[in-house]
């Protein structure tokens, strides 16, 4: 069984324990593989394991960091490599792991004991532009200009769902809807449903509401302003469009896969949304 390490870049503790694992892993005879960016803060691994993100074809990729450690791995790696989540973040939503019980889950995922939990993603489509990466979390049409809204247009199914003037538009699958969509006012959705959450970012019209819809649909954004509109990916990619375009999402083909250990849900995710607010 081959594994990759990835761990946030501006905690020297993600580091260390990254470093930790690390030589665990060597000692008991797995190859492992280290992403280049943890050994630049922190160069004390073996120089032959380290690789880039891109190109790491492991079996098992163990994220240390936050959220956004997790969404990095998954945007950067090629392959849906499992990634087992160990929280070194704020909250930590898309991690089961706390540091203090890291080595249980590796024995744990050693000796087999473990399932995977698959997560939908999204898919955008812009005419002209190909370099898009899925979304595990959200796809966001933002104004580009802070301060000016921006007017859109979105179908559902080829059926006009709204017309809104705001800062922007957040697609997001349910488990996106523990961050941005979250923070705009959208509902919590269970990971478990196949859904698609929209949600207007600070709109003009009070009447502009949150909109769930089955996800097998298909999403138009049609970009009425004269502005540039940005384009944001997970908080990982972000593009500008120019205006007057349209924005198809989807549901993506593809999906993230989490090294799990429990099947509950609702715990988690109450007590760290009490954290959050």
């Amino acid at each position: 069984m081959k594994f990759g390490i990835a761990a946030r870049r501006d905690r020297e503790e993600a580091l260390k324990l990254a470093y930790r694992v690390y030589d665990f892993l060597k000692v008991s005879g797995y190859e492992v593989y280290v992403d280049e960016e943890a050994h630049q803060h922190f160069p004390h691994f073996s120089p032959e394991d380290v690789l880039p993100l891109e190109k790491m074809d492991v079996d098992m990729m163990i994220a240390i960091g936050g959220d956004g450690t997790v969404l990095r791995v998954e945007h950067k790696t090629t392959r849906d490599i499992p990634i087992l989540a160990v929280n070194m973040g704020t909250l930590g939503f898309l991690a089961e792991v706390e540091p203090a019980e890291t080595f249980f889950a590796i024995s744990r995922v050693l000796e087999g004991d473990y399932f995977i939990d698959e997560r939908m993603k999204l898919r955008t489509f812009v005419e002209g532009f190909d370099n898009i990466p899925d979304a595990l979390n959200e796809v966001a049409v933002l104004t580009g200009i802070p301060g000016k809204i921006t007017h859109l247009k979105y179908y559902i199914d080829g059926e006009l769902a709204e017309e809104i003037r705001a800062d922007g538009l957040i697609v997001s699958t349910p488990t996106g809807s523990t961050a941005y969509a979250l923070a705009a006012g959208g509902p919590l959705v269970d990971p478990r449903l196949h859904a698609i959450i929209l949600v207007p970012l600070a709109p003009v019209a009070l009447t502009a509401r949150p909109l769930v819809v089955p996800d097998r649909s298909s999403i138009e954004i049609e970009v009425l302003t004269d502005r540039d509109v940005i384009l944001a990916v997970d908080g990982q990619f972000y593009t500008q469009l120019p205006p007057h375009l349209r924005i198809r999402v989807e549901k993506s083909p593809r999906k993230t896969k989490f090294v799990r250990f429990s099947k509950r849900i609702y715990p988690k995710y109450t007590l760290k949304i009490k954290k959050k607010f």
